[in-house]
This record gives structure tokens, C-alpha cells and sequence, in this order.
């Protein structure tokens, strides 16, 4: 290697997924951000309205059903919205664009389409390990 790369910053630092900072990805996180909080808020006030109309708490079974849904889809809301949050926080440490488990870049084309997303294609379609909790990798 010749000497001027052995001195030069990029020889010495970490290697960071090609082109994973900047503003590009703050951008589309933090849209994404205000789409999935958009959504948080609107199946939980839908919840808690559908909730406060049942009638004494027993209502029939098709507005229990409608109301679990409900909560299931706000419940799976607030996960996504979770998810882009952690991304966030991986954007700012410079974590963002690397598989938490292998530590191998993720291609930048999955991160344009699911930019929270944890893993590179070969540890996402890996069997979770024994270790992982509900079914989210550690």
C-alpha cells in the first residue's frame, strides 16, 4: 500500500456503508417518521373511541372483534413507528446502513425502499436465533 494511503483518515477509519450518511437519509427517515406517527394516532384514537362507544364493556361479539383489530393494528403501528425511531438513532451514531448481526453493509437500494430496516438480505432470511425475542433478532 503505498504511503500516502496508510496516512490518509479513510485508511485508518472504519469502514462505513457507502453512502449511508447525510441528508438523503435523515430525509426519507424522518418522513417516514411523520407517516407511521400519523398512523399511530389515528388507529388509537379510532381504538379508544370504538372502545368508549361499546356498551358497557360487554358490547356484541362483532364490536369486541372490531375493537381488537384495532387495537392490533395500532399495536403493530406503534412498532413501525419504533422501528424508524431506532433508525434514527443509528443514522446519528453512524450505525445506520450496517446489519446488526453480521456488521456487513446493507445495500443501499433495500435501504431506499425500508430504510428501517436492521439486517442485510442474508442474516433477514437466516432462521431468528435461539436467543431473539419475539421474533426480532438481538
Amino acid at each position: 500500500m503505498p504511503a500516502q494511503e496508510r496516512t490518509s483518515p479513510t485508511a485508518t477509519a472504519p469502514a462505513r456503508p457507502a453512502g449511508t450518511g447525510g441528508p438523503r437519509w435523515r430525509a426519507l427517515l424522518e418522513s417516514r417518521w411523520q407517516v407511521r406517527l400519523e398512523e399511530v394516532t389515528e388507529l388509537s384514537l379510532a381504538y379508544h373511541g370504538a372502545a368508549a362507544a361499546a356498551p358497557g364493556g360487554g358490547g356484541n361479539r362483532t364490536g369486541q372483534q372490531e375493537i381488537q383489530a384495532l387495537l392490533r393494528r395500532a399495536t403493530v403501528a406503534r412498532r413501525k413507528l419504533a422501528d424508524v425511531e431506532e433508525a434514527l438513532g443509528r443514522l446519528s451514531t453512524g450505525d445506520f446502513g450496517r446489519c446488526e448481526q453480521c456488521g456487513w453493509a446493507i445495500p443501499s437500494g433495500l435501504l431506499a425502499v425500508i430504510p428501517e430496516t436492521r439486517y442485510c438480505p442474508r442474516c433477514d432470511a437466516a432462521p431468528p436465533r435461539a436467543d431473539s425475542v419475539a421474533g426480532r433478532r438481538p
